[in-house]
Parts: C-alpha cells; structure tokens; sequence
C-alpha cells in the first residue's frame, strides 16, 4: 500500500492539536474511573488523531477519494454505456 499525504498542514496541525486534547482529557478521566472502558477507547481515538496529523494520511479521506474515482468510472445512468441524448451527467460535488 502506497501511502501518500492526503491531507494539508493546516488540516494536520488541528487534527494533531485536538488528538492531544482528546487525548490527554481521556487520560485524565481514566486515572479517576479505571474501571470504565470508554475513557480508553477515547484515548486511542484520539491517539488515532495524533498520528493522523503527524503522517498527514487519513484512511478515510483516502477511502472516499477512492470511491469518487470508481464513481466517475460507472458508465451513465441506463447501465449499458450508451451515450444517450436526453440522459444528463451528474457530477459529484467535492468541495475539496
């Protein structure tokens, strides 16, 4: 699997400052209640988030690019690739 950057700096440097505060308000919530499992859970969330902005590669970002390409690959709406007249493309919208 070819990883490349998939997401900008600005993007990268929220994603690493919000994994840290997600991150280091589970653990404080774990050292009251260790018993609970969702504060650990949160945690490796946000640890997630953390290496997201480091590596500057989400895999969701990349799934739906991913998918954006297949879509634009179907042939038009009738299924048989005929290029039909009264047939409008629909193009998907991607604000990025």
């Amino acid at each position: 699997m070819n990883v490349t950057k998939n997401i900008g700096i600005l993007n990268a440097l929220i994603r690493i400052t919000i994994g840290l505060t997600v991150l280091s308000w589970s653990t404080a919530k774990m050292v009251k209640f260790p018993w609970r499992d969702s504060y650990l859970f949160i945690a490796i969330c946000g640890a997630m988030k953390v290496a997201e902005g480091i590596v500057r590669f989400c895999p969701v970002t990349a799934l739906f690019e991913r998918y954006q390409e297949m879509e634009q690959e179907k042939p038009l709406a009738l299924g048989d690739g005929s290029k039909n007249g009264d047939v409008d493309e629909v193009l998907p919208y991607n604000p990025t």
